[in-house]
């Protein structure tokens, strides 16, 4: 009987939260959230081919300087969106410059080709050259934008993690208090 028996001291009211992220995000989320009284409860993909996951979480309703654990938090999610942005700058320039070739390249190939159906010869081969080099040539622009983008942007997603790291100690001390 004393196992049914209610003690409203023991009672716990939990708020809940569910986040999807990307799965290279997966980790940095589970163990950040802790640090702002979160209890991982469940990971589950989405539905989006696996790309990402949804992490449920959940705490105490009642948990002492929830404020600052929410302005702490807060800040946390914007250095984890910095560091999406930043990841996503790598590459976004280069696929643009590569793009942009290519399309450089089709438009002499439809020359050469429309020149080639009138009949002039020299001009579809004059064009088709230029139509070449631009189908060849973007994979190499890309990977040399990519490379210089991805030096300028590492240090910079390091002070972001470096900023997280910062931001969990202090809600981890908040917890501790």
């Amino acid at each position: 009987m004393s196992e049914y028996t209610r003690n409203p001291n023991n009672f716990v009211g939990y708020e809940y939260m569910d986040i999807t992220v990307k799965r290279e995000m997966e980790s940095i989320y589970a163990d950040s959230c802790t640090n702002f009284g979160w209890m991982l409860e469940e990971t589950t993909p989405s539905l989006n081919g696996g790309l990402s996951v949804k992490l449920k979480f959940k705490r105490d309703r009642k948990i002492q300087n929830k404020a600052e654990l929410n302005r702490l938090q807060r800040q946390f999610e914007n250095c984890a969106k910095e560091i999406k942005r930043l990841d996503k700058s790598k590459t976004a320039g280069a696929r643009a410059t590569a793009y942009g070739i290519g399309i450089v390249g089709m438009a002499f190939m439809a020359g050469s080709v429309f020149s080639y159906l009138v009949g002039n010869m020299p001009l579809c081969i004059i064009l088709a050259i230029p139509s070449f080099i631009g189908w060849l040539t973007p994979y190499f622009y890309y990977r040399h934008i990519q490379a210089k983008k991805s030096t300028q942007a590492s240090p910079l997603i390091d002070q972001q993690y470096d900023a997280i790291y910062e931001v969990c100690e202090k809600a981890n001390a908040l917890l501790s208090a």
